[in-house]
C-alpha cells in the first residue's frame, strides 16, 4: 500500500457499535484517532477500507461510488449481526456515504455523526471534470488540510478524476437523499475548512428531516479534524451524543409526530425559520472562511486562448454536423482538435503542488 497503516481496523468494545468511514482518496488512517478516543469510552468501532482507497490513485481510478457504498452496506450489515444499536459516523464524503446508507436503512441506525460532510463542489472547474477525465487521469493535490504540525500521511498526493466524476454522482443521489433522514444527527463543520465547504453542512441541516440535530463548531482545526487540534472536542461531542440518544433525551421524528401535530394548528403563520451558527455569523457581519468554493484566479494568456478552444471547439463541430457550412473542408476535425488542445492546455498550465504532497481527501 502507498498509505502507510491504511488497513482496515476492529476495535472490540461493548456492545453499541460505531461505524466510521473515511473520505475520498483517504484512509482509515485519516479517521483513527476519532475512532480510538470513542473505543476508549467503551464503544466497538469498525472502520472498513473503501475499495481503491489507501492504495495507489490509479487503482481508485477503476472504482465508483457505488462500490465505495457497498463496502459501507455490507461493513453494516455484518455488524448488525453481532450489535443491535448502532451509530455511523462519517468524515468528509464519509458523511455523503453515511447519509445516504442512513436514507435506506432508516432506523436500523440510532444516528448519525458527521464531520464537514462532502456533498457537492459548486466551483465552475468542478463542471469539466466529466470531460478532462478523458484526456487527464489524475491532478496533483494541494497539501493535508490539517492545522496541527506533521500529520500523518493517510491520503494520495493526486486526485484521480474518473472517480471524483463518480463522486459527483453521488453528491446528486445524497442531495436529492437528504428528506428521507429523519434520525438525530450530529454534525461537526470547521470553519477554516480549505476543502468543503462549511455550505454544505448547512444544506444537510436545512433538508433533512430530523428533529434533534446537533451542531459542532471547529474553530481551531482545518478540513480534518480527526487529526488536528480539535480532536478533544469531537470525541467529547461524539460521545455525549451516542449517551444522549442511549438514554432517550434525544428524540427521533416518530417519537414526536404526535405531538407535532397536535401543537401545529396553534402556531401563528410566521414565516420565520430557525438559524443555525452560519446565519448568525451572516447576520452579525462575521467574517466567514469561504472555503476553495469560491471565483477561478485569474486567467493567464495561454488559459484564456485554451479556453476559446474549448468552447469554440463544439461550436465548430456542431455548426459542421448540422449545416452544410465546412470552413476547411474537412469535416469536425477542426473543432475536435481544438477542443482537446484546450483543455490538455488549459489544465496542463495549472500549476498544482508537488506531486509528492499528500492529497486533499475529501
Amino acid at each position: 500500500m502507498s498509505i502507510p497503516n491504511a488497513e482496515p481496523f476492529h476495535l472490540a468494545g461493548n456492545q453499541i457499535a460505531i461505524l466510521m468511514i473515511h473520505g475520498f482518496s483517504g484512509s482509515p488512517v485519516s479517521i483513527r484517532p476519532w475512532a480510538e478516543g470513542l473505543h476508549a469510552e467503551g464503544y466497538s468501532v469498525y472502520v472498513p477500507r473503501l475499495p481503491g482507497h489507501g492504495t495507489n490513485w490509479s487503482e481508485m481510478n477503476e472504482t465508483t461510488w457505488q462500490d465505495w457504498y457497498r463496502e459501507v452496506e455490507q461493513a453494516f450489515e455484518n455488524i448488525r449481526l453481532k450489535h443491535q444499536r448502532i451509530f455511523v459516523a462519517g468524515f468528509s464524503m464519509g458523511g455523503a456515504l453515511a447519509l445516504y446508507l442512513a436514507s435506506l436503512k432508516g432506523r436500523a441506525i440510532e444516528g448519525l455523526m458527521l464531520v464537514n460532510p462532502s456533498i457537492g463542489d459548486d466551483r465552475m472547474v468542478m463542471t469539466l471534470v466529466p470531460l478532462i477525465k478523458y484526456f487527464i487521469p489524475s491532478v496533483a493535490g494541494r497539501g493535508t488540510d490539517v492545522a496541527a504540525p506533521n500529520p500523518p500521511r493517510h491520503s494520495y498526493g493526486r486526485t484521480p478524476l474518473k472517480a471524483l466524476h463518480s463522486l459527483q454522482k453521488l453528491w446528486r443521489k445524497v442531495r436529492n437523499q437528504l428528506p428521507a433522514i429523519d434520525i438525530p444527527l450530529m454534525i461537526g463543520y470547521s470553519i477554516q475548512d480549505h476543502v468543503v465547504d462549511p455550505k454544505s453542512s448547512e444544506t444537510v441541516i436545512d433538508n433533512v428531516s430530523s428533529v434533534d440535530i446537533r451542531e459542532v463548531i471547529f474553530e481551531n482545526s482545518y478540513h480534518n479534524v480527526a487529526l488536528d487540534f480539535d480532536l478533544p472536542l469531537l470525541i467529547s461531542e461524539s460521545h455525549l451524543f451516542i449517551r444522549d440518544v442511549l438514554s432517550g433525551e434525544v428524540s427521533s421524528k416518530s417519537l414526536v409526530d404526535d405531538e407535532f401535530d397536535s401543537i401545529i394548528a396553534g402556531l401563528s403563520l410566521d414565516e420565520s425559520a430557525p438559524t443555525d451558527y452560519l446565519d448568525e455569523l451572516e447576520v452579525s457581519g462575521v467574517e466567514v472562511y469561504p472555503g476553495d468554493n469560491k471565483p477561478l484566479p485569474t486567467l493567464t494568456t495561454v488559459q484564456r486562448a485554451a479556453l476559446v478552444g474549448v468552447i469554440g471547439g463544439p461550436a465548430y463541430i456542431l455548426i459542421t454536423a448540422f449545416t452544410p457550412i465546412d470552413l476547411l473542408g474537412i469535416g469536425f476535425w477542426p473543432g475536435a482538435i481544438a477542443l482537446i488542445a484546450g483543455v490538455i492546455t488549459f489544465f496542463w498550465q495549472m500549476k498544482p503542488e508537488a506531486d509528492d504532497e499528500d492529497g486533499i481527501a475529501l
